[in-house]
């Protein structure tokens, strides 16, 4: 019978679930960002060869997610637009809930979800993993590749990519940004466009799209063009490109 979960009960029964798997895995989530454990457990599947599928809405990870999953070669990822359904489905068990595969709901949302088991439930299952699959057949998988060097050209090309960061972090860290909601004053950064505040009451929805009322680079009004997945306006970018080496 299925199982009501809450938001420790999510995060506990997930975690199960990866580390259990013995065949396929299949994770739906808009959002991703992969706690440590998280990617223990994903790492010894893919050491064990299991087929790992992963299904999101935007094709825009932080850098360490980015390389994180550059490393994992057999895991398969696909972007499905317009994705908002959370599933995490192996082939004995599926959680339905409201959290991301994001380390922050996992932390500091209230959330819900419904554990099913495939014994318990077959029909049930059934359904959900039928859903699953279509949602796979829709997406457009991402095929990462990682380019092999030699050991010279390699440390060439991590001292020159090294020096560079230096340099852009040394800029970046005296550069001010603004606050894409409010418009006050806080460190630049693309990735993070907003103050605290403004972080969590946009968190308990986390639409990327949702319209903003000021520009991240000079703070000027921007009517909604801005949002936490473009916050600079479209007339800054170029001069902010420029200045912030983006």
């Amino acid at each position: 019978m299925a199982k009501f979960l809450n938001t420790t009960g999510v995060s506990y029964h997930l975690e199960d679930l990866i580390k259990g798997t013995k065949d396929r895995l299949i994770l739906i989530s808009p959002y991703l960002q992969f706690n440590d454990r998280i990617k223990e457990h994903l790492n010894n599947l893919n050491i064990q060869k299991r087929d790992i599928r992963i299904v999101y809405r935007e094709n825009k990870l932080h850098v360490d997610e980015n390389n994180w999953l550059e490393s994992q070669i057999g895991v398969r990822t696909s972007i499905c637009k317009n994705l908002h359904a959370k599933c995490y489905i192996n082939e004995n068990e599926a959680i339905i809930t409201s959290m991301n595969l994001y380390e922050f709901s996992q932390q500091n949302n209230n959330e819900m979800g419904i554990y099913i088991s495939k014994i318990q439930d077959p029909d049930l299952y059934s359904s959900a993993m039928e859903e699953a699959q279509r949602l796979l057949t829709i997406s457009e998988e991402i095929r990462v590749t990682v380019k092999k060097v030699s050991s010279e050209s390699s440390f060439r090309s991590d001292k020159k990519s090294s020096d560079e960061k230096t340099l852009v972090s040394k800029s970046l860290n005296n550069l001010n940004g603004f606050c894409i909601r409010t418009g006050l004053s806080i460190p630049f950064n693309i990735e993070k466009p907003m103050n605290y505040d403004s972080f969590k009451s946009w968190s308990k929805f986390g639409d990327p799209t949702y319209p903003e009322k000021f520009c991240h680079f000079t703070g000027e009004k921007s009517n909604g063009e801005t949002s936490v997945q473009r916050p600079i306006m479209k007339k800054n970018w170029k001069r902010a490109s420029e200045v912030c080496k983006l």
